[in-house]
C-alpha cells in the first residue's frame, strides 16, 4: 500500500469486513468481462468497414495509454475504492466525490437502459414478443438478478463476471466459426477497398462507442484490498485482458459486416440480427426482404446463443456494480457522501445499501424510458447508451489528469511501474474522453431515432446530467457529519 492511508472518516472501520479472495486469475477474467461489452457490437458495425479501421488507430492512441495510465495509479496507490482515492488525493475530497458519483450513477443508468433493452430484445428475437408490459416485467427481473449477485461476497460474487468471460469468449467464438461457415454456403456481402478509408465524419460518430467499448481498467483497482497481490496482479490482469478484448471486438464486428446488408445494420439489433442470419447453416432460411427463420438444429442453437448473449449483458452490469458501488460505498465512508450508503454487510464485505438503492434507481430508469419512448426499443437504446457513455467520460476527465498531479504532489510514492510518455498518455485519453462528451451531447448529426427532434435528444442528455451532478454537491452535503467527526482529516 502506499506511504499515506487516503482514506479516513469511517472507512478505518468498514474496511475490517473486506477479505482478500481475488486472484490473478480472476481480476484477469474479471477484466474480460468488464471490457468485452455485447451491448455495443453493433453500434460499432452500424458504422460499416471504416468501424475496424477506427478501433485499430484508437487502440494505439487511447485503449494503450489508458491501460499504462491506470497501471501506474493502480500500483502506486492500491486502495479501496480505486478512482476515487486518485482523484482525492489530486484535486481534494469534494471534487472527487461529485466526480465518483457521476461514475457510480452511469451503473444503473446502463443497467435499467441500454444492458436490459439488449437483454428484452435478445429475448423477443429468438423466443417469443413481450408487449410492453412483458417488456417492464423482463426488464425488471433482469435488474433484479443483477442486485442480487452483486450482493453476494466477492468470494462467491466474483463468479459471475468469471462466468461472463467464459460466455463471451464462447459466445463470440461460435458465432465467427458460424460466420466461416455460413459465408462458404452463401457468399458475404461485398466489401470494398473504399469502404474502410477512415472519414471524420466516421471518427466522430463512432469514437464514443468504441472507446466506450475499451474503457474498465480501473475497475478492478476499486477492490485493490480484496486482491491477493494488487501490485503484481493489476499489471498482469491489464495486459492480458487488453489482448483478448482487442480480438473480441474485431471478430464480431468484421463478422456482422460479411454477413448482413449495411442498410440493415442497426445499433440496437446489429450483432442479434447478424447472429440469427448465421445460425441458418444449421437451420432455417432467410427470405429476400431479409426476415430470418430459424428451424431445426439452427432454432435450437439460436435459444442457446439468445440465452448466452442476455447472460453476457447481465454479466457486463454485474462486472461494472461490483467496482462502481464498491468506489461509491468508499467515498461515503470516507465523509464524500451520506454515512449510510458507507456502510459494509458484515457478513459479506459488500456495499449492499449502494447496490439496492442502485437497482431501484436501474428499474425507475427502466420503466420511466419505456413509457416515455412507448417502448421504441430504438429510441430508448440510442439515448440511454449516449447517457451512459456521457456520465462515465465526465468522471474520466479527472480521473486520467490524476496520473500528472500525483507524479508532482506524491513523487515518493512507490511506484513499481512507471507509465512510459506520461503526458502524451494524459492528454490524449483526456482529450479523447472530453471530445466524446461534447459530441454526445451536442451530435453534429443526430441518431436516426431522433431525426428533426434536437431539443428532445438535448434534452435526454443535459437533464439527467445536471441531476446526477446535483446528486454528487447533494451527497457531499450529506457526508458533513463524517468529516465534522474526522479529526485526522484536513480539508474538504
Amino acid at each position: 500500500m502506499s506511504q499515506v492511508q487516503p482514506l479516513s472518516g469511517n472507512w478505518l472501520g468498514e474496511r475490517t469486513h473486506l477479505r482478500r479472495t481475488l486472484r490473478r486469475t480472476d481480476v484477469t477474467f474479471y477484466l474480460v468481462c468488464t471490457l468485452v461489452g455485447l451491448d455495443t457490437i453493433g453500434s460499432a458495425a452500424a458504422h460499416g468497414p471504416q468501424g475496424l479501421v477506427w478501433m485499430v488507430v484508437l487502440a494505439v492512441v487511447f485503449f494503450l495509454p489508458y491501460g499504462l495510465l491506470i497501471t501506474e495509479l493502480g500500483t502506486a496507490f492500491p486502495v479501496e475504492g480505486g478512482p476515487y482515492v486518485w482523484t482525492k488525493l489530486a484535486f481534494g475530497r469534494l471534487a472527487a466525490g461529485v466526480n465518483q458519483v457521476l461514475y457510480w450513477l452511469s451503473n444503473p443508468l446502463w443497467t435499467g437502459g441500454t444492458l436490459a433493452i439488449i437483454a428484452v430484445t435478445t429475448f423477443e428475437a429468438f423466443f417469443l414478443p413481450l408487449g410492453l408490459v412483458g417488456k417492464h416485467v423482463a426488464g425488471l427481473v433482469f435488474v433484479w438478478a443483477g442486485v442480487l449477485a452483486v450482493a453476494a461476497s466477492l468470494r462467491i460474487g466474483k463468479w459471475v463476471p468469471i462466468a461472463g468471460a467464459f460466455a463471451r469468449i464462447a459466445l463470440l467464438g461460435f458465432f465467427m466459426v458460424s460466420v466461416v461457415l455460413y459465408a462458404l454456403r452463401n457468399g458475404v456481402q461485398p466489401l470494398s477497398g473504399t469502404d474502410f478509408v477512415p472519414t471524420w465524419s466516421g471518427f466522430v460518430a463512432l469514437v464514443p462507442v468504441l472507446i466506450f467499448n475499451y474503457v474498465g481498467f480501473e475497475l478492478p483497482s476499486t477492490a485493490t484490498e480484496e486482491m491477493t497481490d494488487p501490485q503484481r496482479t493489476v499489471p498482469f490482469a491489464v495486459l492480458r485482458a487488453g489482448f483478448t478484448a482487442f480480438v473480441l471486438y474485431g471478430g464480431p464486428i468484421l463478422g456482422i459486416l460479411l454477413v448482413v446488408p449495411a442498410s440493415r445494420i442497426e445499433g440496437l439489433g446489429g450483432f442479434i440480427d447478424a447472429a440469427k442470419q448465421v445460425l441458418t447453416v444449421y437451420g432455417g432460411s432467410v427470405s429476400p426482404d431479409g426476415t430470418v427463420v430459424l428451424t431445426g438444429a439452427g432454432a435450437v442453437l439460436g435459444a442457446v446463443c439468445a440465452a448466452g448473449l442476455i447472460v453476457g449483458v447481465l454479466t457486463s452490469a454485474v462486472s461494472w456494480a461490483i467496482g462502481a458501488h464498491r468506489a461509491q460505498a468508499v467515498a461515503c465512508a470516507d465523509g464524500a457522501g451520506p454515512a449510510y450508503l458507507g456502510r459494509l454487510s458484515p457478513r459479506h464485505g459488500t456495499p449492499v445499501r449502494v447496490n439496492v438503492l442502485s437497482g431501484l434507481l436501474a428499474s425507475v430508469v427502466l420503466v420511466t424510458a419505456l413509457n416515455l419512448t412507448g417502448g421504441d426499443s430504438e429510441k430508448y437504446f440510442t439515448a440511454g447508451l449516449a447517457l451512459v457513455i456521457s456520465t462515465t467520460f465526465i468522471s474520466y476527465l479527472l480521473t486520467f489528469p490524476s496520473l500528472l498531479v500525483l507524479r508532482r504532489r506524491r513523487p515518493d510514492a512507490a511506484r513499481p511501474f512507471r507509465a512510459p510518455f506520461a503526458v502524451l498518455a494524459t492528454v490524449l485519453t483526456t482529450g479523447l474522453v472530453a471530445f466524446t462528451v461534447v459530441v454526445l451531447i451536442w451530435p453534429v448529426e443526430l441518431p436516426a431515432a431522433f431525426a428533426g427532434e434536437r431539443a428532445s435528444y438535448t434534452l435526454s442528455q443535459v437533464v439527467p446530467l445536471l441531476i446526477v451532478t446535483g446528486i454528487g454537491f447533494l451527497f457531499h452535503a450529506l457526508g458533513a457529519p463524517t468529516r465534522a467527526r474526522d479529526v485526522t482529516s484536513t480539508s474538504a
